[in-house]
């Protein structure tokens, strides 16, 4: 397998000439879930990031952080916004994930809402993985691989806070095995000579080496002996006609500090009536049965991202854990 291209030489400012209309908010680029990556030189390889996907729009030394559903979030992460006035442009849209990356060099997404909840985002680092505009230039009609080119130069000598997202060429398969042995989260593939079009999802692809989904959080229980705050959480997905569907439960992966930080966002969320289409089961084969006394319903506005192994042959998640909260998707775009 190879590597990107070597640097080039860095991008010159263009910014005499208004040129093409500079975007106030694009619409991300979405990957299609695949169970095999592609295989064939038309397509490109990046390890899957763990954090939080983020359009950086930048405009006369100052900076903007949008969320995939356009959510300014700006003032959440000031030292990312302070590191971006490093990019050597006068107007520059790009595409990327803000990471907290872990002593083991991986990134992780447990430890990026850590740090957003604790307010230490001073150690963030924001990867970059596509560059949609530059100084009067449009490039979303552009190839994949030249607009990464333009890039890769553009962030050449910025804060190390900033990193090009580089991607390796080769079969798709034997790179997804190697990264599911360094414990990365999966690969996303792109086809190299792809236009950025956001509502065409078959020209990025994501494979994962664990099964990780987005549920909806419509309950907790009670703890038991010396487990603080909840016992476990109880999580449901959407149907295509609007029915909020139980998906079962997760109780591992949750810190006594987690414990705490979800209890106090879930506390105000309570409600009497249960919010689900149908009661869950009472019975769980993987676990102790639901005691429906002891779950405490709330308004399914929050959204948990997770790992499982399977799914059992009557709708159940199986082995969940609890990776953190995903602020930036509303509830009711959650799927199975």
């Amino acid at each position: 397998m190879a590597r990107s291209a070597p640097r080039r030489a860095r991008v010159a400012s263009s910014a005499t000439s208004p040129g093409a209309e500079f975007p106030n908010f694009v619409a991300p680029q979405l990957a299609l879930a695949v169970k095999n990556p592609p295989r064939g030189s038309s397509w490109v390889h990046e390890l899957k990031l763990d954090g939080y996907r983020i359009h950086a729009r930048l405009q006369n030394g100052e900076a903007r952080l949008l969320t995939r559903t356009g959510l300014d979030w700006t003032e959440r992460y000031v030292p990312t916004v302070e590191a971006l006035r490093s990019v050597p442009a006068q107007r520059a849209y790009l595409d990327g994930e803000l990471c907290a990356v872990g002593p083991d060099g991986l990134t992780s997404f447990a430890e990026m809402q850590a740090a957003t909840d604790g307010h230490s985002v001073a150690g963030l680092i924001y990867f970059a993985f596509d560059l949609l505009y530059i100084d009067g230039k449009d490039l979303r009609a552009e190839p994949l691989t030249a607009r990464k080119s333009r890039l890769e130069a553009l962030l050449d000598g910025v804060s190390p806070a900033i990193r090009y997202n580089e991607h390796l060429v080769g079969d798709g398969e034997a790179i997804l095995r190697a990264a599911c042995k360094l414990d990365v989260e999966g690969l996303v593939s792109k086809r190299a000579e792809s236009a950025y079009v956001p509502g065409n999802r078959g020209l990025w692809v994501k494979c994962k080496c664990l099964n990780r989904e987005e549920f909806v959080i419509v309950g907790w229980t009670d703890p038991k002996g010396t487990r603080p705050y909840l016992g476990s959480l109880l999580l449901g997905y959407y149907t295509r006609d609007g029915r909020l569907l139980y998906a079962g439960r997760a109780g591992t992966g949750m810190s006594e500090r987690v414990l705490a930080s979800l209890h106090r966002k879930l506390v105000p969320l309570a409600v009497k009536r249960m919010p689900l289409a149908a009661p869950p089961p009472r019975d769980n084969r993987f676990g102790a049965p639901l005691e429906l006394k002891r779950v405490h319903w709330v308004r399914p506005d929050l959204v948990a991202e997770i790992t499982y192994l399977t799914w059992t042959k009557d709708g159940l998640l199986r082995a969940v854990v609890y990776q953190g909260l995903r602020e930036d998707k509303p509830a009711s775009d959650v799927r199975r």
